[in-house]
């Protein structure tokens, strides 16, 4: 396969089928998820938030159409500023995957929640890639994290893993026919061996030591509590 760029790939038979799966596990997860601001990183032109109900959303890149076109590593967002970010297959493509977490966690709001999404080494995928002659084609030129040590790098920022997913169990390749021939393996991918999935959605929540939040107000709400003349009761 000649080089083309993540998006590009995902217009392919196999990765337009993974794109599918992935965007009915964002469309289910990210419809629970309430706040304001929501920052999706990488592959601008594909809409992975559309199921979010947040006011305010934005896709980051380093290139157009991106509505901040921005390095991950420095993204110009004020610290504790957002409520959701969504990093869609770009740590396992990055130099400095660390710095991306930490960027991240600088700009959410304590409780905000991280929804990673990556390519699995521990799966038929990863054994593709370790035996495949186009290594220097995406995904396969990727670098695949594997679940344990993104759930440690997750922990040393304070993150805690809420919640996670795996898809794609079957072949890897690229023929709608051998595909489908092999399908069953989906079925039987989750429920005998389900850390084998091609595919992860990690949910993660930024805990910050000593501060309990019992509810976030709404913007009504804290406008009220700014209004002149109105007394807080202590106690």
């Amino acid at each position: 396969m000649p080089h083309v760029t993540l998006t590009e790939w995902f217009e392919t038979p196999l990765g337009a089928d993974m794109l599918a799966r992935e965007q009915r596990v964002l469309d289910d997860i990210l419809a629970d998820i309430f706040g304001f601001h929501a920052v999706q990183v990488g592959m601008p032109t594909i809409p992975l938030l559309r199921a979010s109900r947040m006011t305010h959303q934005m896709t980051l890149a380093s290139f157009s159409p991106a509505s901040l076109r921005a390095l991950p590593h420095e993204i110009p967002i004020a610290s504790q500023s957002v409520d959701l970010v969504l990093l869609a297959h770009v740590l396992e493509f990055a130099e400095a995957p660390h710095a991306i977490l930490r960027e991240v966690e600088r700009i959410l709001v304590p409780e905000g929640r991280l929804i990673i999404t990556g390519f699995n080494p521990m799966s038929l995928w990863g054994l593709r890639q370790s035996l495949d002659w186009s290594r220097d084609a995406h995904p396969w030129d990727g670098n695949f994290i594997s679940l344990p040590r993104m759930k440690d790098w997750l922990n040393l920022l304070d993150m805690e893993v809420s919640a996670g997913r795996l898809w794609g169990y079957g072949l890897p390749v690229q023929s709608p026919a051998w595909r489908s021939r092999f399908e069953f393996l989906e079925k039987a991918g989750d429920r005998w061996w389900g850390v084998a999935g091609g595919v992860y959605m990690l949910e993660a929540i930024k805990r910050v030591a000593g501060m309990r939040l019992v509810q976030r107000l709404s913007r009504q709400q804290a406008a009220a509590f700014r209004m002149p003349g109105l007394s807080i009761p202590h106690g």
